[in-house]
């Protein structure tokens, strides 16, 4: 094992090399981190997981976070010429996975970029300079030689729209960035002791995968038809080897409980924009920790006609003010209206700024949904500088609210319910001839 150590202002970073067969494991190791995205109060750090698969081809699998700039590059030039690595694939464009991709491209200029077609949008945006790219969807392979024959698994809102999972047909290994991850760092590569990684593995799937249930499900699906799975390498956390069946039977079975809620919530967002994602996935969090059921739609790529069902389908629903101007305008406002023509009067809503420069403000959306006949469930969240922890607190407590008002609405409507059933069955009651006989007392 190689490891290397800095110690960052913001705390211990280490870096830590391992082997898989033919594949080597490069973990960063963020020690000290306590906050990420929207989960709060992290106890136990967290990692970002990079992977070198070495067939008559290399590939590289998903970067690491730019505060490990140095660490990672120099452990990358440990194992190999970063300018021989051919492909590099992207499991999906976060940050924290993909925030080192320009630096591997200026250290290797002829490599090509594999990732979903969103990916590689989004990728364009963020790196700033030409790369050679390939775009895979669900089901597609690329063979690198020797047997590793590599297949791509769609695996959208897991937890980004632009998530594919990889598979190693020659290994077995399953390489699912932050699916089946968690945000636990330690010097142990593997889930030796299940019982321990439960609670950070079930706080991370409550944080971000339960307002996605119904992907969660369609990506298990899909990986029924790989064969199969001796290694789930997951994007955070330890790599997932001696409990492979059981990690994934805890999300089917978690995400099937989450899709049976009969009181469902629609979170809408529009991917890479703005402080869209992260503060949707605030929302939700606080809705799903009432146990009201969510699902999550993103405005630049919604299907009209599902759009139309799932506002149809929500008892609430989470909005985000469009841009005022720019490519996304169009778009998002056409689904905007779909939204609005779909919305009936005893749905809740909630309106949340996305943060971005070009951001309409709340007041107008509000104004439209109250217009339509429906009632608020949180003040509109407006967002004027960049968010902060207490951003994403505020907004995790206004989905909170929002669900618990659902819930009590559920339990008063099931309550007038059974009133009703007792009038009826008092009713029938009265207007019966009933006989009563009893033997007669002798006096």
């Amino acid at each position: 094992m190689v490891a290397l150590t800095d110690r960052a202002q913001s705390g211990r970073l280490t870096m830590e090399v391992s082997a898989l067969p033919e594949t080597t494991v490069m973990r960063s190791l963020d020690w000290d981190r306590d906050r990420f995205d929207i989960e709060f109060g992290l106890q136990n750090g967290t990692t970002y997981n990079s992977f070198l698969i070495r067939g008559e081809k290399i590939a590289l699998v998903d970067t690491s976070h730019l505060k490990f700039q140095e660490l990672y590059l120099d452990i990358l030039k440990q194992q190999i010429d970063p300018a021989t690595i051919d492909y590099l694939i992207i499991s999906h464009t976060e940050p924290d996975h993909s925030g080192l991709v320009k630096h591997i491209l200026e250290l290797a200029p002829e490599i090509t970029v594999v990732g979903a077609k969103v990916a590689i949008q989004f990728l364009e945006d963020l790196v700033h300079t030409p790369f050679q790219r390939q775009l895979v969807k669900n089901g597609d392979t690329l063979d690198l030689g020797n047997g590793h024959l590599l297949e791509f698994v769609s695996a959208p809102n897991l937890h980004w729209p632009d998530t594919i999972f990889t598979y190693d047909h020659k290994t077995q290994i399953l390489f699912t960035c932050d699916a089946f991850g968690m945000h636990y760092c330690s010097d142990h590569t593997y889930d030796e002791n299940m019982a321990e990684l439960e609670p950070d593995f079930r706080f991370y799937y409550e944080c971000l995968m339960a307002p996605n249930a119904r992907s969660v499900l369609s990506a298990i699906k899909r990986m029924e038809s790989l064969g199969e799975v001796t290694t789930i390498a997951t994007g955070h956390g330890p790599l997932l080897r001696h409990n492979v069946r059981e990690w994934v039977g805890r999300y089917a079975e978690w995400s099937q409980a989450q899709t049976k809620g009969e009181t469902t919530v629609a979170v809408f967002y529009i991917s890479d924009y703005g402080y869209c994602d992260l503060l949707s996935q605030a929302l939700a969090h606080g809705i799903t920790k009432t146990g009201v059921h969510v699902e999550m739609m993103d405005l630049r790529s919604a299907d009209s006609q599902e759009l139309r069902e799932l506002v149809s389908d929500a008892t609430g629903l989470v909005i985000p003010t469009p841009p005022a101007s720019g490519s996304e305008l169009g778009e998002v406002e056409g689904a905007i209206s779909t939204i609005l023509a779909s919305t009936h009067k005893k749905q809740t809503f909630g309106i949340y700024e996305s943060g971005a420069d070009n951001s309409l403000s709340v007041y107008p959306l509000d104004v439209k949904f109250k217009g339509a006949g429906l009632k608020g469930a949180f003040p509109s969240i407006r967002i004027t500088e960049t968010p902060s922890a207490n951003t994403y607190k505020l907004c995790e407590e206004a989905g909170t609210d929002m669900g618990q008002q659902l819930s009590l609405k559920k339990a008063v409507q099931q309550m007038k319910s059974l009133d009703s059933d007792l009038d009826k069955a008092l009713g029938r009651l009265s207007g019966g001839l009933y006989l009563i006989t009893a033997p007669r007392e002798v006096s």
